[in-house]
């Protein structure tokens, strides 16, 4: 456990990728939409306004994901540190990164609604259909959502470091063609009602919790193939 935790540490020695970036990303599109707001309030809009700027530094965990495996797996290596330690260490930073951030957000949305939208009406953190099933399942979901970015480009690239790009571009074609496959399937029987009726009666909380589940699907199946890699 001791050299698993040693790995996280090996990971934070560049903060910049875990912490600083996403938070700088965050920042930025936060100003951003805070410059919108004040401008409608300033013309005169007086309606509830909401942005969807704070996706911006849940999709940076998608390369957060690529940089964890490419840029310190060589070096960890070269450190006698084992595949399931480097493995499991990279997904305990990832985690904590993932929970920094969703606090960073649940703060936000409490500032929000002790402030009434900044004193502008406009809301960046507590988006009515999350954060009124309560904050800690708007944490929840943010994390979720964190970690499966995070996931995603770990697992691209893995795939890549073992097949190489052509092996990738396969993968990535074919589950294209999986889902243009589904999506015709769903028109064909006309079942695009159903689909988003399942989609709104989950609910936030049920859509992390299905985000976990295929967090935990993708952790399953590159971790055979990542202890195939070649540094």
């Amino acid at each position: 456990m001791s050299r698993t935790v040693n790995v996280v540490r090996m990971q934070l020695v560049n903060r910049e990728t875990y912490l600083w970036v996403p938070l700088i990303v965050l920042g930025g599109s936060f100003a951003i939409t805070l410059a919108v707001y004040f401008l409608l309030n300033r013309a005169g809009v007086d309606t509830a306004m909401f942005g969807g700027g704070a996706q911006a530094p849940l999709w940076y965990f998608l390369y957060v994901g690529v940089q964890a495996l490419t840029l310190t797996f060589p070096f960890s290596q070269a450190m006698s540190v084992t595949r399931r330690e480097f493995y499991l260490g990279t997904l305990l930073t990832a985690v904590l990164a993932s929970l920094v951030l969703a606090a960073v957000f649940v703060i936000g949305g409490f500032v929000e609604e002790a402030t009434d939208g900044w004193g502008l009406n406009g809301y960046f953190f507590a988006l009515p259909w999350i954060w009124d099933r309560g904050w800690w399942v708007a944490g929840v979901l943010y994390f979720a959502v964190a970690m499966v970015f995070f996931i995603i480009g770990f697992w691209t690239a893995t795939i890549y470091k073992r097949f190489s790009s052509i092996g990738l571009t396969i993968v990535l074609v074919a589950i294209g063609l999986v889902l243009v496959g589904v999506l015709w399937l769903v028109g064909h029987l006309q079942a695009w009602a159903t689909v988003w009726e399942w989609f709104v009666a989950q609910g936030p909380l049920g859509l992390s919790l299905w985000g976990l589940l295929f967090i935990a699907v993708l952790a399953a199946t590159a971790f055979p193939l990542f202890r195939r890699l070649t540094p």
